[in-house]
């Protein structure tokens, strides 16, 4: 009496563990859990890429840096250049002894003449 008792406990712990691990295998193989499971997928993956993708740009940046300041000083371009001294010119000439219009032109304003 005690085997068949155990047997059949046996069985049925059996019968509702395989019945559990069935019905969560389904749940998991439905078109929204699917769905769902493909979405936090995706947003892992592109979280993972953009932090890729920022701290490769932040390493170019840097080494861009690097670089320009190697060359600046291989070209001599952080050195201060003796400039000459700035040069004046006036911008319009006041020369008030001539008169605004003056009308002894040699040339016509007329455009029928043959040039």
């Amino acid at each position: 009496m005690f085997r068949r008792t155990f047997w059949f406990s046996t069985g049925v712990a059996a019968g509702v563990w395989a019945t559990t691990k069935v019905n969560r295998k389904l749940r998991q193989l439905t078109p929204e859990s699917l769905a769902a499971t493909a979405a936090n997928k995706a947003l892992e993956t592109g979280a993972r890429l953009k932090d890729r993708a920022v701290g490769f740009a932040l390493d170019v940046r840097d080494n861009m840096a690097q670089r320009e300041a190697e060359l600046g000083d291989a070209l001599g371009l952080h050195a201060d250049p003796e400039l000459p001294a700035p040069r004046r010119y006036t911008a319009i000439e006041n020369n008030r002894s001539k008169p605004k219009y003056v009308d002894d032109t040699t040339h016509s304003y007329n455009r029928n003449e043959d040039h």
